[in-house]
């Protein structure tokens, strides 16, 4: 069976994305804030693959590139960021899509990611909450709007912070 039909609420998510990535400390204040732009991708059955173009008011551009692995109905990333993506299948909505990595480069860091697609699947907001050493370290609120099925136009394309759409 194709990855698109075993994980049918992942599949709704193909194509691109942006948004808002904001981070908050444990206390409620903001610490950061940048523009984004993800092209979630399935170039063939039984692949999944993401990269994510992050721009900042300032100039600073970053981006990281995340292919991966299926192991039955999970995802495995395994670059410096290793985990797992899953649909949760107790979501009578299918709305509802879980995460758990670590970044390899940072000691005892670890996330929890949550996603939730509106049922439209224009518009998708993402909890991530990291902990260090067991305790709340940040979290990280993203608002993400659909652009475009069309992943592969924006693909080797070079964007700058006010490219990104604002909502």
């Amino acid at each position: 069976m194709k990855l698109k039909e075993r994980m049918p609420l992942l599949s709704r998510h193909e194509g691109v994305w942006e948004g808002y990535y904001r981070y908050y400390s444990p206390e409620g204040d903001k610490i950061d804030e940048h523009r984004s732009r993800l092209l979630c991708r399935f170039p063939s059955d039984d692949v999944y693959h993401q990269t994510n173009f992050y721009f900042w008011a300032d100039g600073r551009k970053e981006v990281r590139d995340f292919p991966t692995k299926i192991e039955g109905n999970k995802i495995i990333f395994y670059t410096e960021v290793q985990g797992w993506a899953a649909e949760v299948p107790l979501d009578d909505f299918n709305r509802t899509v879980m995460l758990y990595w670590v970044r390899t480069n940072e000691d005892d860091l670890h996330l929890y990611e949550m996603i939730q697609l509106s049922d439209c699947g224009k518009y998708r907001s993402r909890v991530w909450q990291w902990f260090k050493a067991g305790k709340l370290l940040q979290r990280t609120l993203i608002d993400e709007q659909f652009i475009t099925k069309d992943w592969a136009s924006y693909e080797n394309t070079q964007s700058a912070y006010d490219d990104v759409a604002q909502f």
